[in-house]
């Protein structure tokens, strides 16, 4: 993909995402190989990173993690979001009334990011964290997304097609926009085990001021997964949706700075 921005910052990003994303750390050849760039060029980046302590390396494997500042500067993020605490208190409630999974996440460049979960309080359920993504067209919680923008922009978002993360997964752009229109139409996405095996997935968008800042989705274990179930899950997210969505609406809330 094409990018205007600038090198260096966009490469201390890059290293942060796929470190936040790896929690057994990486050594800095794997960090080359991943950034498809030589160790000589992003040493000084990672040299001042570990300096800063937005990383740090663990003497023993010689692997890189992610360090203290990285936490502080998220959770300084996270104490201003007040929308977000709404969303969760929220997310509770659905977690209580399915006894599934729900999670929230925004777009990403061109993966689907989850800044929050709550847990069900089955035994036998989805294993996933804050902070890790996906690519958007495989999850509920993309499909939300995507459906809301034109075919162009779907495709600029992946100009080497689409990667089966499971023998489930829609790769073909055809049955991928017939899906995205679907969701646009029923006003909620579904998947079944395309970006996890033994998991299907409810997704919902949620708006303001006509545009989709972030979706939730309920999780499901596929040997849990019934029409009832589904039903259900659907009920409450749009529930949910137009809640949450009334009350940004009328309190006029400033969604900016989740997306």
């Amino acid at each position: 993909m094409t990018s205007n921005e600038h090198r260096p910052t966009e490469r201390v990003l890059d290293i942060l995402e796929l470190l936040s994303n790896n929690s057994n750390g990486m050594t800095l050849t794997e960090l080359s190989k991943a950034l498809n760039a030589p160790k000589s060029s992003i040493m000084p980046l990672v040299h001042t990173m570990a300096s800063r302590k937005f990383i740090y390396m663990q003497k023993e494997t010689s692997k890189y993690f992610i360090g203290i500042a990285t936490f502080s500067v998220g959770s300084s993020y996270s104490n201003h979001m007040g929308a977000l605490e709404l969303i969760k208190t929220e997310m509770k409630h659905i977690v209580s009334a399915s006894n599934e999974t729900c999670q929230l996440g925004i777009q990403s460049r061109n993966n689907l990011l989850y800044i929050a979960k709550e847990d069900s309080a089955e035994p036998i359920r989805l294993v996933s964290y804050v902070g890790k993504q996906l690519p958007l067209y495989c999850t509920a919680i993309g499909r939300a997304i995507l459906a809301e923008k034109s075919k162009e922009e779907v495709y600029s978002l992946y100009p080497d097609g689409l990667t089966a993360l499971t023998p489930n997964t829609i790769t073909d752009w055809n049955r991928l926009f017939e899906e995205l229109e679907n969701t646009h139409i029923r006003g909620y996405a579904v998947e079944h085990e395309e970006s996890t095996p033994f998991v299907s997935c409810v997704g919902i968008s949620l708006c303001n001021k006509e545009r989709t800042f972030a979706a939730l989705s309920v999780c499901i274990p596929t040997f849990r997964f019934s029409e009832e179930k589904l039903k259900t899950v659907i009920e409450l997210l749009k529930s949910s949706k137009k809640k949450l969505e009334t009350y940004f609406q009328n309190c006029n809330v400033d969604l900016s700075n989740l997306s």
